[in-house]
């Protein structure tokens, strides 16, 4: 991943989910990423809220993109911070609002997601 500005990442990455690449998808992420999200705590039964590592991401993702042939994201905004990227964006699964801050970007590969989501579909 190459560095650029936080509009910049965060508009490419929404690009890469919307063109169903998992390996671009993928690219922004360091290989031992951490990603933390109520969605991961539903698809592992309640289990665990957090993977570890991009292997354990690309069997997250690669499953989303084979069972869910129709997301796309829209992005709303950005939010920018000294070492971290937060994108606020409509997911049309569930016609909901995501926002998910990226630690490491837009200047290194990603090392840390936090996922949050609105409770209420987009309005």
């Amino acid at each position: 991943m190459t560095a650029m500005t936080p509009e910049a990442f965060a508009r490419d990455w929404i690009e890469a989910f919307n063109s169903r690449d998992l390996e671009r998808i993928l690219g922004h992420y360091a290989p031992d990423v951490e990603l933390t999200s109520p969605v991961y705590l539903r698809f592992t039964g309640g289990r665990t809220d957090t993977l570890n590592g991009i292997d354990a991401l690309r069997d997250y993702f690669g499953w989303a993109l084979e069972h869910y042939p129709e997301l796309r994201f829209t992005l709303i905004e950005v939010a920018a911070g000294n070492r971290s990227v937060c994108a606020r964006y409509h997911t049309n699964l569930g016609d909901r609002i995501a926002i998910e801050c990226f630690e490491g970007a837009p200047l290194k590969p990603v090392s840390r997601v936090l996922c949050h989501y609105v409770e209420h579909p987009a309005r």
